[in-house]
């Protein structure tokens, strides 16, 4: 795909950082601030950012403290601007101390330069700033990384972090027109092969899986940590075929949400490498599907109009969905994508349009009839809901 235009000028005022507030106007002049990130790179695709991070350089901390800044970062020096809740960081060099995302020594001093902080970052598409006049600063080429659909790492550092392998899986999820580069592929490569992903913690995979799979094109992040042999380190589970990818992207087109559309695709099992950090919903869902709750009762050409409703009814309770009516439009949209030739929508509009009707019996008008007569409330209500779906169906 074609990467979208992007603003041209090199002017993005509405980001731009201000000084208009007691806070800001507090620092001195020497002091420079900037807006960084991936607000600046939102701004040049046109996309509305709520997350903007700021960028001080010159500054130290106690000058950002006697200006009324909030000091909140426990790794490095980062400030909360006690009115827009902002973040606002010191420019800062790291160097690698360990083996994972925590092994890092921050360097955080009025002599660092803008250039020297943004060489620390992750992609050349979130290596640029926004000064207070609006000018874009672009010091490693990320306006033309980003024109051209490229995903490329700043510096060799990109591989002393294994997060941004995580980080990189979600932004091929989120931008189908984007590639990544030859270069930042071996650089992955390398990361997998010398271990620093074995440091990830299943809860932070989790949390980046989470992301990338609402986005447009979930395959593509799978696809991407297969390709550089990540999957089986982080996930201990075999690649999902490439028919399963393609599911994922149909079902994140339909605005799912991410347990369930990571239920399918680990609805052969629960990978070993993520289990316990799975939220219960993914648990619940590889469950439903695994008991067969994916598969609708659709009508048997052989089968009576009892048999078939008792069968709707078992399948009904199996799903819990007289408890949870809200899984039944997406238990169908599961349905369709893993077993399609059994489930054309044609046949499963038809089913879920009388479901959601059975749905709505009055269960509280039978269990009152049913205690008035002294019966059983539960067979009443059974009976009372086998009845109208008979009646839906023949009606």
């Amino acid at each position: 795909m074609t990467p979208p235009d992007l603003l041209q000028g090199g002017q993005l005022p509405d980001i731009a950082p201000r000084r208009d507030d007691a806070c800001c106007a507090r620092l001195g002049p020497e002091i420079q601030l900037f807006c960084v990130g991936g607000a600046v790179r939102d701004a040049l695709l046109g996309v509305a950012s709520s997350d903007h991070d700021f960028l001080v350089v010159g500054a130290t901390p106690e000058a950002m403290v006697l200006a009324g800044f909030r000091p909140i970062g426990r790794d490095f020096p980062v400030f909360l601007h006690p009115q827009t809740q902002a973040e606002y960081a010191l420019a800062r060099t790291e160097r690698k101390t360990g083996i994972g995302y925590h092994g890092f020594q921050f360097q955080a001093d009025p002599s660092v330069r803008l250039e020297e902080d943004l060489l620390r970052r992750d992609l050349t598409i979130n290596a640029m700033a926004v000064d207070e006049r609006g000018q874009l600063h672009d010091p490693h080429h990320g306006f033309k990384d980003l024109s051209e659909g490229m995903l490329r790492h700043v510096s060799p550092a990109f591989e002393e972090d294994p997060v941004r392998l995580l980080r990189l899986a979600r932004f091929m999820a989120r931008w189908p027109w984007a590639d990544v580069h030859e270069d930042t592929i071996m650089l992955c490569q390398s990361m997998v092969q010398a271990g620093e992903v074995d440091s990830l913690v299943a809860e932070r995979v989790w949390q980046e899986f989470a992301k990338g799979l609402c986005e447009p094109s979930p395959r593509r992040l799978v696809a991407l940590l297969v390709a550089v042999g990540a999957w089986d380190r982080i996930i201990h589970q075999s690649p999902p075929t490439t028919q399963a990818m393609a599911r994922l992207d149909a079902l994140a087109a339909q605005g799912l949400e991410a347990e369930i559309v990571a239920a399918v695709l680990w609805s052969s099992g629960v990978p070993p490498g993520l289990g316990h950090a799975l939220p219960k919903q993914v648990h619940d869902w590889i469950s439903l599907i695994a008991r067969g709750a994916s598969r609708l009762p659709l009508r048997r050409p052989d089968e009576s109009d009892h048999t078939w409703a008792n069968r709707c009814l078992a399948w009904c309770q199996e799903a819990d969905l007289f408890r949870r009516p809200e899984r039944l439009p997406q238990l169908k949209l599961v349905a369709e994508q893993l077993e399609p030739q059994q489930h054309p929508p044609s046949d499963t509009a038809g089913l879920v349009t009388m479901l959601e009707a059975l749905l709505e019996t009055p269960v509280g008008a039978l269990a009152k009839a049913a205690q008035a007569r002294g019966d059983s409330i539960p067979e009443a209500v059974a009976q009372g809901r086998r009845q109208r779906l008979i009646a839906l169906m023949q009606g």
